[in-house]
């Protein structure tokens, strides 16, 4: 596809991309409560209300979104793949690159995230020491809580004294990078606070009206959580309002940076893009956090792109986190060559239509949906493969041949199974089919990937969960 020629900036042109992921970020996360700045950011920006991930979890979701191919294309392990990083596409046409990962272990040079960036800071305490763990940090938070809240009182100040999330660390570089960058740039900033723990400041809490989650409350409902236990509605609601609460601190901070674009005279010549690597399930399908699963609350993720002088725009067509390259490329006028999706620029600055096709997703599941630790590989599980159009959501297990079929029209939270009820016609059926097989069939390639991981690297991501 041509790049269509981008908007904004006094002569026209676009000459910065600032591309904001937050890990864990549902579709139906955002509002005027919890994120009052991307409601506002969306009132002017393109929302497309269908945009789904490529994995259940961050590894199988970024290598559609900084890399050029989904994951498993040419290898059964995770990581980018073989193909031009969207950085490295960006660095060779002489735009200035900066990425800061708020110590997500999935994202390292490790994993292939840091080719083609100019800067790039994972947040990573390779030492032992037990603070540079976010669960730990979680717990110190938690456990001196009132102390820090009487303290912050009286310096008139209630910001966390642990930054748990390196929400603070990054913005900062970010900010910093904004300041001093010269000439056409893109900057990826990732934000952790809405994976678990969820761990946001008072403030926050008391901003989504829920200024009743005490001490003694979060720790009841992280304690059941990473036990395990079963939990009632009392902890469920109590884990629903720190991630809202997480929510609103992200926001925070996107409105901080969007400041210092301002501040800076940026603003009018940079796009911004918003999305969420892959949802977060509340028990929706009988689970906390994100397990190999490839329902809606897990896959369906929030996009906003905000093309200066673009106008606001609702898109309803079904759309992937693989045209995400080439929407940045497009924008800063760089080839989108090496990228096998199309760019979403044409909807957003004239509407133009997009291509229908359904967007696929997978996921690798163990002996059991809980199953530790969660299959990284091909060869670690069963690949299970989804297919969506705009109505419905259909669900391949590979190795056992069963299928599932939602229609979220009047079944939202795709809790009944069509697949074999004779309900919806074959000639819906068959392309969403196709698709599984074509995505399927695709997978593995020829590559081994049997890289090790560091033991600094598994001991963060233990502590995100991750065994």
């Amino acid at each position: 596809m041509e790049p269509t020629p981008a908007t904004g900036g006094p002569d026209g042109r676009v000459t910065g991309v600032v591309l904001i992921t937050v890990d864990s970020l549902r579709a139906d996360a955002l509002g005027p409560t919890a994120a009052p700045t991307l409601t506002e950011l969306a009132d002017r920006a393109a929302t497309f209300e269908r945009c789904f991930a490529a994995g259940n979890w961050t590894p199988f979701a970024f290598p559609s979104i900084l890399g050029s191919a989904p994951v498993f294309d040419d290898s059964d392990g995770v990581g980018l793949g073989e193909g031009p990083a969207l950085a490295e596409q960006l660095s060779r046409a002489g735009v200035t690159t900066a990425g800061f990962n708020a110590a997500n272990g999935f994202l390292t040079g490790h994993w292939g995230y840091g080719r083609g960036f100019g800067r790039f800071e994972p947040f990573l305490d390779d030492s032992k020491r037990l603070a540079a763990h976010p669960t730990v940090k979680g717990w110190a938070q938690l456990a001196t809580a009132p102390f820090r809240r009487a303290v912050g009182r009286l310096r008139g100040s209630d910001r966390p004294a642990v930054d748990v999330s390196h929400l603070r660390d990054v913005e900062g570089r970010a900010a910093a990078f904004l300041r001093s960058v010269e000439g056409p740039f893109f900057l990826w900033v990732h934000y952790m606070d809405t994976h678990t723990p969820y761990v946001p400041a008072p403030r926050h809490l008391r901003a989504v009206g829920t200024p009743g989650v005490g001490l003694l409350e979060r720790l009841r409902a992280h304690l059941h959580t990473g036990l395990g236990r079963g939990i009632d509605d009392d902890t469920l609601g109590a884990l629903r309002s720190l991630y809202r609460g997480a929510v609103h601190q992200v926001d925070a901070s996107v409105g901080r940076l969007l400041e210092t674009l301002e501040e800076t005279g940026l603003g009018d010549s940079t796009a911004v893009v918003v999305t969420g690597d892959h949802g977060e399930e509340f028990q929706d399908h009988g689970h906390l956090a994100h397990y190999p699963k490839l329902y809606d609350e897990l896959v369906r993720v929030p996009l906003l792109v905000d093309l200066p002088g673009a106008g606001a725009r609702r898109v309803e067509a079904p759309v992937g986190h693989a045209a995400l390259g080439p929407t940045v490329c497009d924008a800063l006028d760089v080839p989108t060559a090496p990228f096998e999706a199309g760019s979403l620029l044409p909807a957003v600055g004239d509407g133009a239509p997009l291509d229908r096709a359904p967007v696929t997703s997978v996921a690798v599941r163990g002996p059991t949906v809980t199953h530790q630790p969660i299959p990284r590989r091909l060869d670690e599980g069963e690949l299970l493969v989804s297919a969506r159009d705009e109505r419905y959501t259909y669900i391949r297990h590979t190795d056992t041949g069963r299928t599932e079929l939602y229609d979220r029209a009047d079944d939202p939270g795709e809790r009944r199974d069509r697949s074999g009820d004779g309900t919806v016609p074959q000639s819906v059926v068959e392309p969403l089919h196709a698709a599984t097989e074509r995505r399927a069939r695709r997978v593995g390639g020829d590559g081994d990937d049997r890289r090790e991981t560091p033991d600094a690297l598994d001991e963060r991501l233990a502590a995100l969960g991750y065994r």
